[in-house]
């Protein structure tokens, strides 16, 4: 089985080729003005600690990561909106 990287490589070029070409330069040129920009200078890289934080789950229920932790690692997930 090919690495996760490897298969989301291969996803990458499978949608760029569907799509039209002048949408991918768009969206290219705006990926590259972002990151000339400080904008992801304070986000946390993998393996950074994260803050302590709470947040709802998709029940509504507050989930406090210092909680978690008393139980062991905690591996964090976060995705937009409810699809």
């Amino acid at each position: 089985m090919p690495a996760l990287a490897e298969q989301l490589a291969t996803l990458r070029a499978e949608k760029d080729a569907a799509r039209d070409p002048a949408y991918t330069a768009i969206m290219n040129r705006a990926t590259e003005e972002l990151a000339a920009t400080d904008i992801l200078d304070g986000v946390p890289g993998v393996g950074d600690r994260a803050p302590l934080f709470s947040r709802p789950n998709l029940s509504g229920e507050t989930v406090r990561l210092r909680s978690l932790l008393r139980k062991g690692p905690v591996v964090a997930s976060f995705f937009r909106g409810r699809w």
